[in-house]
């Protein structure tokens, strides 16, 4: 089985846990009950500290073991488990940890620990990379049956590769589709970078995250307008092969028509989600029957449920952290935007 979960040897668990449902090849800690913020560290294996140590170099005097010195390297410091000894990564001098238990407080910070329900929790590798995702309270309503949890997701690493990310994200209830959208003048994402004053800045992050209500406002109404919104069998696989184009070249092809320069693994890719659009019984209420929420909903749909990945850490970063899923179901949602106002001439070759 391909994973990339943390396991530790000294407890012989994996770092992962999850509320009732079964992930990541069904390792890690399945629990009844939605856990508190320092149950959710415990059964994630989050419990570790990390520390921020100098980082030596050994130099050895033409092969003679017992003449090896050891000089501090000028600037640079190795993050370190406390725990498993092992080492994480290699960060400068202003690089400061933010411990696993602070990421736990950025959730708890903003709706003063009520209402945030833990549902997943991990760490990756040996645990320089954590991730961890929370429901909001309330849903979004599409129609009177389609519901639509809100959630955030956070992730933060300990190797110095990369910002913490914390991310609005909505699911679809009916069949677990993560519908990432991003709209132009609001970002659904905040990132906060590893520096002195880290840590204050996450503790306020809280108060950037406040867009998470706005945004599920909007796109509450954006996809009761799609709901509305009808769209022919030709003009929705006209949208899904504009959506699913992975370069401008396929793009113009798909545009001007030439369905013989379109390659076999494009053309099989854009038949998947067409045939999920019109036959998956998550397609099948009357939100999605035809509409151009069902169009959006059935490309984010062939990602979530259809796609195939090497296991669930690929499938995380597509869909999440900016990998192909994510830019598709972008495109697709700038594409639905668009077509919700301007009808077929956003498919046309103008």
């Amino acid at each position: 089985m391909a994973h990339n979960l943390n396991f530790n040897e000294s407890t012989g668990n994996f770092s992962f846990f999850s509320v009732k449902e079964k992930a990541w090849h069904g390792l890690g800690q399945i629990v009844e009950q939605y856990p508190t913020s320092s149950e959710a560290i415990a059964f994630a294996g989050l419990d570790y500290q990390v520390d921020k140590v100098p980082l030596l170099a050994s130099l050895c005097n033409a092969g003679n073991v017992e003449a090896q010195q050891t000089v501090p390297v000028g600037g640079y410091f190795a993050t370190m488990r406390t725990d498993t000894k092992a080492v994480l990564g290699v960060v400068g001098r202003e690089y400061q940890i933010v411990q696993n238990r602070d990421a736990f407080t950025f959730f708890d910070s903003i709706v003063g620990g009520d209402g945030i329900l833990y549902e997943t929790a991990g760490a990756l590798g040996k645990g320089e990379r954590i991730f961890i995702t929370a429901k909001m309270p309330g849903y979004i309503h599409v129609g009177s049956d389609d519901l639509i949890e809100k959630y955030l997701f956070l992730t933060t690493s300990h190797d110095g590769s990369g910002s913490i990310t914390a991310a609005f994200t909505p699911i679809r209830i009916v069949c677990a589709n993560t519908l990432n959208a991003a709209m132009k003048n609001m970002t659904n994402v905040v990132k906060i970078r590893h520096t002195s004053n880290a840590s204050e800045r996450l503790r306020s992050a809280h108060k950037v995250m406040g867009i998470a209500n706005r945004f599920s406002d909007e796109v509450g109404e954006i996809f009761n307008q799609w709901a509305k919104k009808p769209i022919t069998d030709p003009q929705l696989k006209k949208l899904i092969e504009i959506a699913m184009a992975p370069n401008k070249e396929v793009l113009a092809n798909v545009r001007d028509g030439k369905a013989n320069a379109l390659s076999t693994q494009f053309v099989n890719i854009v038949e998947d989600v067409y045939e999920y659009a019109l036959s998956n019984p998550t397609q099948q209420m009357p939100t999605t029957m035809g509409t151009v929420f069902g169009a959006y909903n059935a490309i984010t749909g062939y990602f979530q449920h259809v796609r195939k990945f090497a296991d669930d850490e690929s499938k995380l970063k597509s869909i999440v952290l900016g990998g192909t899923a994510q830019l598709r179901g972008q495109a697709a949602f700038n594409l639905c935007a668009d077509f919700a106002l301007h009808g077929i001439d956003c498919l046309s070759l103008n």
